[in-house]
């Protein structure tokens, strides 16, 4: 019987959406889509800058963070806001957003955390994470905390489907968050058990992390390269470092806070 080519694309999706690896690797954000993700653990990768600013701030002190999806957004949420209780931090196409602090990590440092809100605009890993909210467990990941979010899952969710999210760039997929991503698959291999089912991703992930060191990869990357002709490269290679902050952010309601 002949099928009509929406058929056959529509059946193609189903099928894709019921994978049911035990772990999976999605190299860009514009593939949440074709995932279903209730009842799932998500965690969302955006090596340079995004989730590794959130854990930074987060664990050096901040309150919350609060992802949005971009600069009206952020506004929006900031006028709901005590004037003194939160600081506005995002880019837009690793441009600074006019009136906003640094959304990289060491800078938004400089600049004071401690104690406050953090609300955060940037053009891939906040969206990625709002995207990603259908999920039963959400957590921002990077490789300074990778460890610390691998251990809390095997502790509280041992047997959950573990879906990684490369938030990627533009809707491609970028070096350093599928690194990232092999670094977290690598990590769940050896902490909950190499015995659990990897998504062929996840396997391809987990080889390029295995081959080259995190500084090396980072830095030829293309954001990576990008930053380092703006002299920023001090950021990349503190965003290269491997499990260095014990912090687990998880987005419940909207809201990054450690647990």
């Amino acid at each position: 019987m002949a099928c009509s080519l929406g058929a056959i694309r529509e059946r193609a999706i189903d099928v894709l959406i019921r994978l049911n690896h035990k772990v999976h690797v999605l190299f860009r954000r514009q593939d949440i889509d074709m995932v279903k993700l209730e009842g799932k653990i998500v965690i969302v990768l955006d090596v340079l800058f995004a989730t590794t600013t959130m854990v930074t701030a987060l664990g050096h002190g901040a309150a919350r963070l609060i992802p949005t999806l971009n600069e009206e957004d952020a506004r929006e949420i900031a006028r709901s806001l005590d004037p003194s209780s939160f600081v506005l931090s995002g880019e837009l196409f690793a441009e600074l957003i006019d009136g906003f602090a640094s959304p990289m990590p060491l800078a938004l440092m400089e600049h004071g955390v401690k104690d406050m809100t953090v609300v955060y605009a940037t053009t891939n890993g906040t969206v990625a994470l709002k995207d990603a909210s259908a999920a039963e467990h959400v957590f921002a990941g990077a490789l300074l905390n990778a460890p610390a979010v691998v251990e809390h899952i095997a502790r509280n969710h041992p047997d959950a489907t573990i879906v990684i999210v490369c938030s990627g760039s533009m809707g491609n997929p970028n070096l350093e968050d599928m690194y990232g991503a092999g670094y977290f698959v690598d990590l769940i291999g050896r902490i909950i058990g190499e015995q659990r089912d990897f998504s062929d991703a996840a396997i391809a992930a987990r080889a390029l992390f295995r081959s080259e060191e995190a500084r090396t990869a980072l830095l030829r990357s293309r954001v990576g390269q990008l930053m380092q002709e703006r002299g920023h490269t001090h950021e990349v290679e503190y965003a290269a470092q491997l499990g260095v902050l014990d912090v687990v952010p998880k987005l419940v309601d909207g809201v990054l806070q450690p647990v």
